[in-house]
Parts: structure tokens; sequence; C-alpha cells
């Protein structure tokens, strides 16, 4: 059987892009964020739009997923790309993760702490997923499994080299319509996406690295908390010279 792939990202990433360029293999769909209305009812995270994605969504997220396996049980083709973040993944059984092949998608938070702090302005580690990327991603090498990782400064870097390996490495063929897509909104797109994908809409393919020039004093607290996290991650990664398989 294959295995559904699980996209597990931190906020203010490239995800949506890189569900955008999952979207245009022909046997693959993409699916935005499923258990985002299940953290939002759980934790009771204040974000945009928060009781219209409750509304729009099934909530228990242990149920979502089990629905999503069943689902690609049940029809191998198309392969399910899933979106997911990875601060999400709270008061759900993570045994599924074990079913599913994991990509873990990794930023320095000197670029995304201050972006994430525009919609969350109290922001705190929890919500950079950073260090539960790390317990996930530990906790598949210790069972076996071997989950890839992306940074984000790497893929913009060199989009082709580096999904071209991320491709070899979970059993698809890479394709060159992966490097662009149309501008505007995507029927996949969760009913959040008027809050957070502005940028992305106006895309068509993944934009030039470009290194944030100026960091926030008050952001120096949270970002020595988050540093460790990512430096662990991205010794991992994928890098944009790569070629072929991951190591």
């Amino acid at each position: 059987m294959t295995a559904a792939i699980c996209l597990w990202s931190g906020p203010r990433n490239v995800s949506t892009a890189l569900m955008y360029s999952f979207a245009q293999i022909e046997h693959v769909a993409v699916i935005d964020e499923p258990l985002y209305g299940h953290y939002l009812r759980v934790t009771g995270a204040e974000h945009p739009g928060r009781d219209g994605v409750i509304a729009a969504m099934n909530c228990d997220g242990d149920d979502v997923m089990q629905d999503l396996l069943r689902r690609q049980a049940r029809n191998p083709e198309p392969r399910l790309f899933i979106k997911h973040m990875a601060h999400h993944l709270v008061d759900i059984d993570p045994g599924f993760l074990h079913e599913t092949c994991n990509i873990f998608l990794v930023r320095d938070p000197r670029d995304m702490l201050p972006s994430l702090s525009i919609q969350l302005p109290e922001a705190r580690l929890a919500d950079t997923g950073l260090r539960k990327q790390w317990e996930l991603f530990s906790g598949l090498l210790e069972a076996g499994q071997e989950p890839a990782i992306l940074d984000s400064k790497e893929l913009l870097t060199n989009p082709r080299n580096v999904l071209s390996a991320l491709c070899e490495h979970i059993g698809l063929s890479f394709t060159p319509a992966m490097l662009s897509w149309e501008a505007g909104p995507r029927p996949e797109d969760g009913v959040w996406a008027p809050h957070w994908y502005h940028a992305v809409h106006q895309s068509t393919g993944f934009a030039p690295y470009r290194a944030k020039t100026e960091f926030p004093d008050r952001l120096k607290p949270l970002l020595d908390e988050c540093q460790p996290w990512y430096e662990a991650l991205f010794e991992h990664a994928i890098r944009a010279s790569t070629k072929g398989a991951v190591n």
C-alpha cells in the first residue's frame, strides 16, 4: 500500500506553496490542515477566523486522521499529500504517524518569528511547532522510519534540487510542473485562507529566498528558546546542493 504523505510544518513557512507544488502532480491529491479545527477546539487558541474554522470542520482529530487513512487504503491513487501544522498535533493519538510517510518543514526562527508575531503578537515556543517537530522526528527515527526534513531557505535557494531529492525519498517522480502554479486561491484551501494566504495567492512559484534584515529586540527571548530546536532539525535537512535521495 502507498502511504499517505504528511507534511508537518511550522507556521509562517512556505507550507502552502509546497502544498500547491504537490498539487501539480497528476496522481496526488492535497489536503489543507485537516487538524486545524481540532487544535482550535482543544486549546482554545484565539486565531483569526476561529469560529468559522471550527464550524466548517470535523473537530475530532483522531476521527479526521483515521478517515484519511481509510480513504488512502481504499484508493491508493491519488496519493494523499496532507499539509499539517506540527503544533496542531495535540491531544491526538500519534500512532497513525507510523502508517504515513512524514516530512518536516522548518524555517529559521530569525526569519519566521517577525512574521508570526504579526498574526500572534504573544507567540510562544509552542506556537512555532519547533519542539513538537523535533519530538516527532526523533521518535520516528527511533521507530525505524526515515522522515525527511526540508528547510525553507534551502528549498527556496534551489527548489528543483530539493524537491527532486524529496520526491526520490518518498517514492514520487519529480516533475518540473511542481515549480510553478497559477496565481490565486485553490479549491483545496482551508476556510482560513483569507486570513493567512495573501502572499501565496499572489505567487506563481517559489519566491527567491530573502533574509530578514532586522530582528525585533522584543522577540529575542523567544528566538533563544527556538534556536536549539531549529538547529537540531536543520542538521538533518536536505540541502540546496543535494542531488538524489536524502542522506
